[in-house]
């Protein structure tokens, strides 16, 4: 049997060509998992901030701004676009670093964490009063779902390609 790594592709569900060969893991894995790392940690880093009221990191984000005027706001939603945004940004992170494992339930955990930025935002566009100046750029939520709908289908094709076990 051969042992040589080659360019990542990999026919089998377990990691292994047809052949028996073990493939390395692609190098673009490497890079989008590295590049959601980050992004998921600042995403963490902003919903820690934020659940404790950070005056210093909301002053560095919101300058000019009162930062009690937006902790009066995220503190007015309801328990379940609270619950959606942290599943939304925890389920990502978890999701990337098994993403990074190559496992296959990093799939999984990209899908609940759609589920929780749809819970989240959904109630923020549709339900919730509309947020404080500062707060109100439209294209931050846009952003953030793009990417994770980026994220959720790049690992389910890795998924399918037998990348994630």
């Amino acid at each position: 049997m051969d042992d040589r790594m080659d360019d990542g592709m990999v026919d089998g569900v377990d990691g292994r060509a047809d052949d028996g060969v073990i493939r390395a893991t692609p190098k673009h894995l490497w890079v989008v998992g590295g590049l959601a790392l980050i992004w998921n940690l600042f995403g963490c880093y902003d919903y820690l901030m934020s659940r404790l009221h950070n005056d210093a990191y909301a002053r560095m984000v919101m300058p000019g701004r009162d930062p009690a005027v937006g902790w009066a706001y995220m503190d007015s939603m309801p328990l379940i676009a609270s619950i959606g945004w942290g599943l939304g940004v925890w389920g990502a992170l978890a999701a990337t670093v098994l993403l990074l494992a190559r496992s296959r339930h990093a799939v999984t955990l990209y899908l609940a964490s759609l589920v929780g930025m749809a819970l989240s935002f959904g109630y923020q566009a549709l339900l919730g009063p509309p947020p404080p100046p500062g707060m109100d750029n439209p294209m931050i939520p846009l952003v953030i779902v793009a990417i994770g709908i980026a994220l959720f289908v790049y690992a389910r094709q890795m998924r399918i390609k037998g990348v994630l076990r």
